[in-house]
């Protein structure tokens, strides 16, 4: 989310561009589904520009924006990771992906029974959705997501993990203060980490690859 749909859509370019350059430069089918993931954010981005240039409601851009933002992503993240994970990770990342796979069921469920609505306040957008046991959900969608990148068993997927949890964490307080949506710009630097993973992993053995890495 960012404080108004011109920052949204130019956000929203910048991050799907630096996803072009990660897809292009995957290494292998393992490595595609996190390196598409800026592509997935920048697209987000563009669809809250959507959102806010409507003025908000119940339209198709609401819904898309609530399709990726909760079930989507709950799901796209530990997938992605479990795919580039090394061996001796794969079975504890076995627990973030049934997290999320649960999470994302109940998700998709309620935003299949229930309407989704974007409100314009000030410079934010709040998104409401009637949800049975928030608290429940919000536990899943966080060990899927954040959970699953620190248990990954890479060093810049871990620092990334730190990233999520802290940009989180700060553009909660922000938006709940109604102050200004800033989650675009940790976005983006999320999105700038992924594309230094994926340069990592697509180098030559001893050119770029080091300790830092698995």
């Amino acid at each position: 989310m960012c404080w108004s749909a011109t920052a949204d859509l130019v956000a929203g370019v910048g991050i799907a561009a630096v996803g072009v350059a990660c897809v292009a430069r995957a290494r292998g089918g393992g490595d595609l589904p996190l390196a598409a993931l800026p592509l997935l954010l920048g697209a987000h981005q563009i669809v809250e520009s959507v959102v806010w240039r409507s003025g908000g409601g119940t339209g198709p851009a609401t819904v898309a924006w609530a399709v990726i933002a909760l079930p989507l992503l709950a799901v796209w993240v530990p997938v992605g990771v479990l795919c580039t994970a090394p061996r001796h990770a794969r079975r504890r990342l076995t627990v973030p992906l049934g997290a999320g796979l649960v999470t994302a069921a109940a998700l998709s469920y309620n935003l299949a029974t229930h309407s989704v609505t974007a409100e314009i306040r000030g410079h934010t957008v709040a998104y409401v959705l009637d949800l049975s046991q928030a608290e429940v959900l919000v536990a899943g969608y966080l060990l899927a997501t954040v959970g699953s990148l620190l248990l990954s068993g890479d060093r810049l997927l871990v620092l990334l993990g730190v990233l999520v949890a802290v940009g989180a964490a700060i553009c909660w307080a922000l938006w709940r203060l109604e102050f200004v949506s800033t989650w675009c710009a940790f976005a983006a630097v999320c999105s700038v980490v992924l594309y230094g993973w994926v340069r990592r992993r697509s180098a030559p053995v001893g050119v770029l690859r080091t300790p830092a890495g698995q």
